[in-house]
């Protein structure tokens, strides 16, 4: 299908940075698996191509590029010829942005240049062993000492949480308040911040995600980000396009699933005849192509209100939700059509199987997204609930 919402120079754009994970992140890829997490060097590598923070302003190294479509190249370049467990997005697009829209000027001049040549690698620290998608319910806490903050607490599923030179970490700061949260970037060696183990996943295996434990971190105040207290509020704003790279990710490692898939039936032969020529099997590709094909139109209509500044919540969420079932879909219908090669950890699909699966559990999980689309519906029991206690009264 014909991506009509690209130009000529998104494409030769495509050219470039498919050439750059073919030929830099490629051939690390299996190295990466191996000893859990990607080598700092890729960042740098990415820096110095471009890649890092293309939204922020020259004046602080980045070429001020706002047309997210680039940023969905290298998202989708990435996961087809990358590394999936390379997050650049997390570090550009998640991250990146918190520092950019929320930072001070003497803020954005400290940290975002580094940030952009892939010197100081970015992470998040928002989950806790006892608070997931809950973010209300987090309990690391910081205490306000007059000159600093003393933080303390605890995080787990940190992605980039080794490599990580600034962590953007949530914690309570209105003990009184469920979303009195606010948010603080803490820095590599800051006297009590510890990191514990890389945790070892299902999937994305290069990715390396870890614990992070606060024990009275002094986080100076210049090192608040945004307003004090309002951190709830922040983390709501950024999620919409959160969930819009997770969806454009996802179709990506679909879509790779499918073309590695029609290159193995095309070959592969069972009973004196080619995987690809039973009708069981072109009807499984013609089911996977058409539900691809669909929701890729729907992401990038996406991707183009997201440009114009018109992504709802609601959209983003169904762009996920939507997305990732997708995914999961084709991935297994793939390994099946693979047979017991699709099993070994050897063939790229078994893989991308297993990477795919916690798609439906970070970024909100799928049932969070269909909550929030079904209360865009007008499906929303507390509102019920009130118009109940109305009527009763």
């Amino acid at each position: 299908m014909d991506r009509l919402i690209f130009e000529e120079e998104h494409e030769i754009f495509r050219d470039s940075v498919r050439s750059f994970f073919i030929n830099e992140i490629q051939p690390q890829r299996e190295r990466w698996r191996e000893q859990g997490i990607v080598d700092r060097e890729a960042f740098l590598r990415a820096g110095e191509q471009g890649l890092l923070l293309m939204w922020a302003d020259e004046k602080y190294g980045g070429a001020g590029v706002q047309d997210f479509r680039y940023e969905q190249i290298v998202l989708e370049e990435n996961a087809r010829h990358g590394d999936n467990g390379f997050f650049l997005w997390l570090h550009s697009r998640l991250v990146g942005p918190y520092i950019g829209e929320l930072g001070t000027e003497e803020q954005k001049q400290r940290w975002l240049p580094k940030c952009v040549t892939g010197e100081h690698v970015l992470a998040v620290a928002i989950t806790e062993p006892g608070a997931g998608s809950d973010v209300a319910g987090l309990r690391t806490r910081a205490e306000d000492k007059g000159d600093h903050f003393l933080l303390n607490g605890s995080k787990t599923y940190i992605s980039n949480g080794i490599n990580a030179d600034l962590v953007v970490v949530v914690a309570r700061t209105d003990p009184d308040s469920r979303h009195g949260l606010s948010l603080f970037v803490v820095e590599r060696g800051m006297g009590g911040f510890e990191r514990g183990r890389n945790l070892k996943k299902m999937g994305m295996k290069s990715q390396d995600t870890a614990e992070l434990f606060f024990n009275n971190v002094k986080v100076p105040k210049e090192n608040l980000l945004g307003e004090l207290h309002r951190g709830f509020y922040h983390l709501m704003h950024f999620l919409a396009e959160e969930r819009l790279i997770g969806g454009v990710g996802y179709l990506a490692n679909a879509d790779a699933a499918f073309d590695e898939t029609m290159e193995y039936i095309s070959e592969r032969q069972a009973f004196g005849r080619k995987i690809a020529d039973f009708q069981n099997t072109r009807f499984m590709m013609a089911d996977m192509r058409t539900e691809l094909d669909v929701a890729q139109a729907f992401v990038d209509q996406c991707v183009m209100q997201h440009n114009a500044g018109k992504l709802t919540a609601d959209d983003a969420a169904k762009a996920k939700l939507h997305a990732s079932n997708v995914e999961a879909r084709v991935t297994d219908d793939c390994v099946q059509l693979h047979g017991g090669a699709g099993y070994m950890d050897e063939y790229p699909i078994s893989r991308r199987y297993t990477d795919a699966r916690v798609s439906r559990i970070y970024a909100g999980t799928s049932e969070i997204m269909r909550e929030i689309i079904a209360r865009s519906i007008g499906l929303d029991p507390r509102k019920t609930q009130k118009k109940s206690h109305k009527n009763a009264a």
